[in-house]
């Protein structure tokens, strides 16, 4: 059974940084593409960045730039690193796998916040 923590969210400053991980279990984690996508409140939920097996990267627009997606395939751990962070950052993070339809996946962990404020 798919099992995804995520963790490292908290309340960080306009211009601070944050990395999150998330810890996958019950997957041979090294055969799938794997994101991390957001919720804000009262918005629809977005990804953000993906990275393949063999470590691909690719990023949202709103993200490129600011925040790096990497993947440790011995531990079965995804990691964002998050800088710059501003305010329209604020939301809850989590990771799952990537693919063309992930908006109909049904299997989300419990996500982490993230907190930008002054």
């Amino acid at each position: 059974q798919v099992q995804l923590v995520e963790s490292g969210g908290g309340l960080v400053q306009p211009g601070g940084s944050l990395r999150l991980s998330c810890v996958t279990s019950g997957i041979i984690f090294s055969n799938y593409a794997m994101g991390w996508y957001r919720q804000a409140p009262g918005k629809q939920r977005e990804v953000l960045a993906s990275i393949s097996g063999a470590g691909a990267t690719m990023y949202a627009d709103s993200v490129k730039g600011r925040f790096i997606i990497s993947r440790d395939n011995a531990r079965k751990m995804v990691h964002l690193q998050m800088n710059s962070l501003n305010n329209e950052d604020t939301a809850v993070y989590y990771c799952n796998f990537h693919r063309r339809d992930w908006r109909q996946f049904t299997y989300w962990g419990q996500g982490t916040q993230v907190t930008v404020s002054s």
